[in-house]
């Protein structure tokens, strides 16, 4: 790159001064912890049993390295190659594609306010399984007395049980968040993913030794061959690896801004896809495990017992937990508390994604953008979420932003960098100067051609499949409920994106500063001159 007197002075000096992770260790166990969320529990098991068993396992492989793992290299090159946040990075690629980050940062706002709430349950359910609060119908209890439910409609009666924990929950966050990079998310991850790998390693080394154990996990691999000839499998096997990994709405991006200028790329996002792959079986065996000894001790089959989502972890665990005898509490502690270190982790990314644009866009330290965004959420989020229809905002929310959130700005990313900003050489060739795994014709094709068809076929056919939210209002819910949480939702994220990404960022921030990258016009990189977009506004 030809050095100009702008290209010779701040650079260094901000680059000198943003965070970043200690070591290519740090961030290989908060990529993990991003990527090892709710859904590798209680998601993956449910739709592996529900699609061929065993033999979806195939379409699955297949997904993790035709999609995941070429959507993720994306996503590391772009924040890498940024050295910058979500929004910023796709700014720097071009400042037609800012708005993209500025999605992703909408996207994250909406679930880090209903995914609190997941781990707060999680918490009050740690220490329920020590008494087995629950008592004798955990269904009636988790929808009567600990969420109170009740009609589908918007309430704003709380719930002390559940405002306590998300209090708690969000004051953690807030501090962990305040302590930085290195300090607070990589050191939270240093701790808590080890603990979430051992403790999910007893409950599936446990769940093994229940009678009946070996029926669930026998039901849960059984092959289906004939499987693999439904569409639909293959569509659950990109989906969920879309879902699992984290890529696609700006957490990856921005995690790989704070690596090291050398650091292998691909062989760490090969680590981070394959780890994943390897918890989402943990989780499978021992789900299945336990299910096993619940159909064994109720006198049924697996299917009258397998259930995924919310179902499985508060109302058939606190069942298997009831059954278990004195071995409940063990059982208890170490399924709930794998959720809560799960959540955490991959809640700590999220908000990691809305603290760094915040850094970035108004030129702000650590603590000041920490507490920028998350007293603003952890006011929405307790206001909406500890309430007697909290389960129902959440699950609109958690639909419409998966569809038409994570789905949708990952097509549209990769279609505009990929044919409008023609950027994929570039993005190659700044992967392939450190990395193992080298990226050339064939990523190209994973990416632009293969990963937009799939994400736009499982966007059509969530959308007006025979259970498309355009087609069966979801979940059953009032139509007011689904305008303002589920729509309202939909259309105001990407308007929101576009608007932000027209205003003008601090004169003091980065942004106003040579990027570490030149930025793209035409697929080329710009070596004469500074974007004016980036440099004047």
């Amino acid at each position: 790159m030809a050095k100009t007197p702008e290209a010779s002075r701040p650079v260094a000096k901000a680059a000198s001064k943003r965070e970043g992770f200690s070591s290519r260790k740090v961030f290989l166990l908060a990529a993990i912890g991003s990527a090892v969320g709710l859904g590798n529990i209680w998601r993956f098991p449910y739709v592996t049993y529900e699609n061929g068993g065993g033999a979806f396992i195939l379409p699955y492989i297949v997904a993790l390295l035709t999609a995941g793992l070429p959507i993720l290299f994306f996503d590391y090159a772009i924040g890498h190659r940024g050295r910058a946040s979500s929004p910023l990075s796709f700014r720097r690629l071009n400042r037609g594609t800012e708005f993209i980050g500025w999605w992703h940062v909408g996207i994250n706002a909406v679930i880090a306010v209903y995914y609190a709430a997941i781990i707060a349950w999680s918490l009050r359910y740690t220490i329920f399984s020590f008494n087995q609060a629950w008592g004798d119908n955990p269904k009636a209890f988790f929808y009567g007395e600990f969420l109170h439910l009740g009609t589908p409609q918007l309430s704003f009666d709380f719930v002390p049980g559940i405002l306590i924990p998300m209090a708690i929950v969000w004051g953690v966050l807030l501090v962990v968040m305040a302590l930085g990079v290195q300090k607070g998310v990589g050191a939270a991850n240093i701790i808590f993913m080890p603990l979430l790998v051992i403790m999910f390693l007893g409950l599936v080394i446990f769940s093994l030794t229940l009678p009946g154990a070996m029926n669930g996990v026998n039901a849960l691999f059984t092959p289906d061959w004939s499987a693999l000839g439904n569409g639909s499998v293959w569509v659950a096997a990109y989906g969920q690896i879309f879902f699992s990994l984290s890529v696609g709405f700006g957490i990856m991006v921005t995690y790989a801004s704070y690596l090291k200028p050398k650091t292998d790329l691909t062989g760490s996002g090969a680590v981070v896809g394959f780890a994943n792959s390897g918890f989402e079986l943990l989780a499978g065996i021992g789900v299945f495990a336990a299910l096993g000894f619940m159909a064994q001790a109720a006198g049924t089959s697996i299917d009258q017992v397998v259930t995924g989502g919310i179902g499985l972890a508060f109302i058939a665990f606190p069942t298997i937990i009831s059954q278990a005898g004195a071995a409940g509490a063990l059982i208890g502690v170490l399924f709930f508390g794998s959720l809560l270190f799960a959540g955490f982790t991959s809640l700590i990314s999220i908000l990691e994604v809305l603290i760094a644009c915040v850094q970035d866009k108004f030129a702000l330290s650590r603590v000041p953008a920490t507490i920028a965004v998350t007293v603003p959420l952890a006011i929405v989020s307790l206001l909406f979420m500890p309430t007697i229809s909290g389960l129902y905002v959440l699950d609109i929310l958690d639909n419409f932003v998966n569809i038409f959130g994570i789905l949708a700005v990952a097509l549209v990313g990769i279609v505009a960098v990929a044919y409008l900003v023609r950027a994929l050489p570039v993005l190659s060739a700044h992967i392939n100067r450190y990395s193992s795994i080298k990226m050339g014709k064939t990523w190209f094709v994973l990416l632009a051609i293969v990963t937009p068809l799939v994400l736009g076929y499982n966007l059509f056919i969530s959308t007006f499949g025979d259970k498309g939210v355009a087609v069966t209002p979801y979940g059953g819910y009032p139509a007011e409920m689904l305008n303002v949480f589920g729509w309202g939702m939909v259309i105001a994220l990407p308007i929101i994106a576009v608007i932000i990404s027209l205003m003008p960022w601090s004169k003091d921030s980065r942004a106003a500063e040579q990027p570490p990258a030149p930025p793209i016009h035409g697929g080329k990189e710009d070596h004469h001159h500074l974007d004016a977009s980036v440099k004047g506004n």
